[in-house]
């Protein structure tokens, strides 16, 4: 492994791999901060785990869980404060999920979005209350898009920290 970890390239391909990562964040069928993870997975594993540096690879790892999280929190949240009920916002993220299979890369919220204008206007018989908790819905994906980025650039700065200091 330290014929590998020495290597001239084994740390600039883990960077494109970062990149492609990051990138993917702003796409949905790709889990740009769990690519990201890996690659830092596959740096400690190659070139070894200090307590420091398990320490900082448990940081990363809660950011990378956590911003897998934040898209369901920040699109409900939002939801919630139009008044869309919590079955709207549970149909509207399984819709999401379905979706983001079913129509990549902008299927999941075409779908979450959609949903939620169906059900809310069935539920409350205004199209005009669904169409903004379907509006909320798409702002929720917004800020958690701006979150999950600035988490992803969070984990690869503390990567840059593990190579370059620790």
């Amino acid at each position: 492994m330290d014929a590998i970890a020495n290597s001239n390239w084994f740390v600039p391909v883990l960077a494109v791999v970062m990149g492609v990562g990051l990138f993917g964040l702003m796409l949905y069928i790709i889990p740009g901060l769990t690519i990201i993870w890996l690659a830092i997975l596959a740096y400690g594993i190659v070139s070894g785990f200090s307590p420091a540096t398990g320490i900082l690879f448990a940081v990363i790892t809660l950011l990378m869980i956590g911003g897998n999280l934040i898209d369901n929190l920040f699109m409900g949240a939002e939801a919630k404060k139009t008044g869309a009920s919590w079955i709207s916002v549970v149909v509207a993220l399984a819709a999401g999920i379905a979706g983001t299979f079913i129509l990549p890369p902008f299927g999941g919220l075409l779908f979450a979005a959609l949903s939620i204008l169906v059900v809310e206007w069935v539920r409350k018989r205004d199209l005009k209350e669904g169409a903004k908790s379907a509006g909320a819905i798409i702002r929720g994906c917004g800020f958690a898009t701006i979150a999950r980025l600035g988490i992803g650039v969070l984990m690869i700065g503390l990567w840059v920290v593990w190579v370059l200091w620790l």
